[in-house]
């Protein structure tokens, strides 16, 4: 299948290269993350167009089929418009649309200068206080069930640094990780970043810009890239900031997820 969404083409690429499993069945893919099974958007079924009308149920349950132990439903779509109906009837199956804007640069601008010290997560102790600040976001999953899965997000990661696919970035405050964004070379000359987070009480304060700013300009400076690849939340605040940077709207990119028990309020994108 060919997969034509820029979003989702970075996706698979640096899941595949971090060690995640795509099975191409000609009118979808199935991708799994078997290290990861709680990993949302490690484990999902990408269709090649909407299903037929009246098929929604049955994708759904294709993706029960794929992952009978999962607790979670991520179904991808590679087309930018999902029609009123289909959209009705996966919302009546339980499912949340998510229409995500993917934004493409090749230069930065510069953020305003901020109160904290920016570097490279490196020792397993940065890469530890990354798994903290992701948990800290998402305090409704047990702490122990979440940390097992940012974890095994983190040994995902560190593979793509040690491949010298790219890094992730941190802002520090009194030496405590507030905020951080990841950069991954996905083909030649393109980038994509990965989970930009900020603690709650460390936003509005110029961070999330700082990171991504320096993350992207490693990738343009020293990874050889044209091309730097963000996705964001169509109405959510992070965009502005991405924007402000000099990102541009590239596509939409539709996602539909259903999130049931200890995930129910959790987000791993």
């Amino acid at each position: 299948m060919h997969v034509s969404s820029l979003g989702f083409r970075t996706d698979l690429a640096l899941l595949t290269a971090s060690g995640s499993v795509v099975e191409d069945r000609g009118t979808h893919l199935v991708v799994r993350s078997p290290d990861n099974p709680s990993y949302f958007w490690g484990n999902f079924i990408l269709l090649a167009r909407p299903p037929v009308p009246g098929g929604e149920r049955e994708v759904v349950g294709a993706f029960h089929t794929e992952f009978p132990l999962a607790d979670h439903v991520s179904i991808g779509i590679d087309t930018a418009d999902l029609p009123d109906e289909s959209r009705a009837a996966f919302e009546a199956a339980g499912m949340t649309v998510d229409d995500a804007t993917v934004l493409t640069a090749s230069s930065l601008h510069a953020p305003r200068e901020v109160e904290a010290e920016l570097r490279q997560l490196d020792s397993d102790d940065d890469w530890e206080a990354r798994a903290r600040l992701s948990q800290q976001l998402y305090p409704e999953t047990p702490e122990e069930r979440f940390m097992a899965f940012a974890r095994q997000k983190n040994a995902q990661e560190r593979r793509l640094v040690d491949a010298g696919r790219g890094r992730r970035f941190g802002a520090y405050v009194d030496d405590e990780l507030v905020s951080t964004a990841g950069i991954f070379v996905t083909e030649d000359g393109v980038a994509r970043f990965q989970s930009v987070e900020t603690h709650p009480e460390h936003r509005r304060k110029g961070l999330a810009a700082a990171v991504v700013h320096a993350a992207g300009q490693h990738a343009l400076d020293q990874l050889g890239t044209r091309t730097l690849v963000i996705v964001a939340d169509t109405d959510g605040d992070a965009i502005g900031v991405y924007r402000r940077l000099g990102f541009e709207d590239a596509e939409h990119q539709l996602m539909l997820e259903k999130r049931t028990g200890d995930w129910a309020q959790t987000s791993d994108r």
